[in-house]
């Protein structure tokens, strides 16, 4: 059997940089200085480790310990969500957001606890149990919308991420330099403390690149993300939610993008709904092992006269009966390839009513960097030419 490949030095876990330097002469306790350079302090140029000997510093740029991507652009918007487009050494670029936290209410009357506070364009919108005792610390809390894929495979007609299909898959290297990256570029008072892997491609398409991506995130010695603050979302691979149930015993937040009741409905709109239909896919949240007090975050994008009726939403909730849920409801944000739009704002008050009235926490999904592409299902390859507006393709029930 070929030898398996060595990770990129970005990607190293702290046991694998011991056993590269102690091939290499150096001393052990070198491992978790170099680990600590790149991912606590953010710096993957090697000539900056300043607390290195000269000679390590130079048999890790040997190791090839560089960056993997630089800043392309920065776009800003009104209420200081940042989109980074970010190129990789063949050229390939995607993106990746940064998003303030807010406080306030996200849409006229809708109905949400005071405390709601973290407000983000790509997670979930009431805070977890956990932050009670977090508020009120003076630091702007900021969610990192990262990206996955180069493209993406899925096909949701709603999203502008699949609208040049797959390119490739990124690297756990390229995936956590994202994270790297979006730390270094934080202004004063902000922090980061949420990481959610909804920006471009499927992540559990990319299972092997993600899953290492998730340890290097979550390591105590590293960036040192709690779980409860890493979401992964995925357009419903079952094998591979079994599998992340698995490999993390369920710390790591998992959403779901559901988007539609009926097997019709879905496969329209996501046509991997035709590999595992909507019973196979709630039957693996069931067994999705879940610690005490969380929850499986739904996420539905309510598409006008499509899946917004209050039929539609009747289903939701006999649908997730019996799962531990919190619903985020997200009023489609426009893309150019779709002549599909939201509902109007008494319509999508209506169906959260109907889930409220059910038992479910659902919240509203507030719209943050629309005017910069930066919103849930607005991030798409640079550069790349739309195809033409397409309709809904049939399963609608109006």
């Amino acid at each position: 059997m070929p030898a398996p490949a060595v990770p990129h030095p970005i990607a190293r876990l702290p046991e694998e940089w011991r056993d590269a330097l102690v091939r290499l002469g150096e001393r052990p306790f070198r491992a978790q200085q170099v680990f600590r350079w790149i991912h606590r302090r953010d710096v993957v140029d090697a000539s900056a480790m300043t607390d290195l000997p000269a000679p390590l510093r130079d048999r890790l740029l040997e190791e090839g310990l560089s960056p993997v991507l630089e800043t392309v652009m920065v776009r800003r918007a009104a209420d200081r969500t940042r989109k980074l487009v970010v190129r990789f050494g063949d050229g390939a670029t995607v993106e990746t957001v940064l998003i303030p936290a807010v406080s306030g209410p996200g849409a006229p009357g809708r109905v949400v606890a005071e405390e709601e506070q973290d407000a983000d364009a790509a997670s979930v919108d009431d805070l977890d149990e956990a932050d009670e005792g977090e508020r009120g610390a003076e630091a702007t809390r900021v969610t990192q919308c990262i990206s996955t894929q180069v493209g993406c495979a899925m096909g949701c007609v709603f999203c502008a991420s699949g609208v040049a299909g797959l390119k490739r898959h990124l690297g756990p290297e390229e995936i956590v330099a994202q994270v790297l990256l979006g730390r270094s570029l934080l202004e004063p008072g902000e922090q980061l403390r949420n990481v959610v892997l909804m920006g471009m491609g499927e992540p559990l398409h990319n299972y092997e690149a993600t899953a290492r991506a998730l340890r290097l995130l979550l390591l105590p010695e590293g960036i040192a993300l709690s779980n409860r603050r890493v979401t992964v979302s995925t357009s419903g691979l079952v094998p591979e939610i079994d599998r992340l149930g698995r490999d993390f015993g369920g710390q790591v937040t998992l959403a779901i993008s559901l988007h539609a009741t009926t097997d019709e409905q879905r496969s329209a709109l996501m046509p991997i709904n035709k590999k595992h239909p909507l019973a196979e896919l709630m039957a693996a949240l069931r067994r999705y092992p879940l610690p005490k007090r969380r929850r499986i975050t739904i996420e539905y994008t309510l598409v006008a006269g499509q899946n917004d009726t209050h039929d539609d939403a009747r289903r939701l909730a006999s649908l997730l009966r019996a799962i531990p849920v919190k619903i985020n409801l997200i009023p489609m944000n426009p893309i150019r390839t779709s002549s599909l739009a939201p509902p109007m704002a008494p319509r999508v008050l209506a169906f959260q009513r109907v889930l409220l009235d059910a038992g479910y926490s659902c919240f509203i999904r507030r719209r943050r960097g629309d005017e910069v592409d930066a919103a849930c299902g607005q991030l798409a390859l640079h550069g790349e030419r739309p195809r033409p507006k397409i309709p809904f393709a049939s399963g609608g029930n109006g």
